[in-house]
């Protein structure tokens, strides 16, 4: 009897066994096509935008930059948020006043030909030291 019970619990073991073991698939490597898709949309569009990244840090003020930020570059066309009305107002004025024909001159070589300003917010949080980048 206790041979018989021996040999039924290990046939319950090895059925369990089979049951709950994990095949492990063969996955394909991602390696390869995460490195293209950086070269093609990230790469190339932190070599554009990292120029005017520089030059619109150059030539705003610190006091606008803190307000504004640059959402992307599509057919010559930057467009930059701004977090409020009034930063909104004098970004304008100052591009108006000479600051775009700067930063037109200035990052022709990355294909800017039209600054447009659009009211928004980047980040959640209220103050400045709140401030979290939000993301997609």
């Amino acid at each position: 009897m206790e041979l018989y019970s021996r040999q039924r619990e290990e046939a319950e073991l090895r059925r369990l066994q089979r049951v709950k073991r994990e095949e492990k698939r063969e996955t394909a490597s991602l390696g390869a096509e995460v490195l293209a898709f950086f070269k093609q949309s990230v790469a190339k569009r932190q070599t554009k935008l990292g120029k005017i990244a520089e030059c619109w840090g150059r030539l705003v003020p610190e006091l606008l930059l803190e307000h504004c930020s640059l959402e992307g570059l599509s057919r010559g066309t930057l467009t930059v948020v701004v977090d409020s009305s009034a930063h909104l107002y004098d970004l304008k004025h100052l591009l108006l006043a000479g600051l775009e024909q700067q930063l037109l001159l200035g990052c022709r070589s990355a294909g800017l030909r039209k600054i447009v300003l659009r009211p928004g917010r980047w980040y959640d949080g209220d103050g400045p030291g709140e401030r979290q980048v939000r993301f997609g």
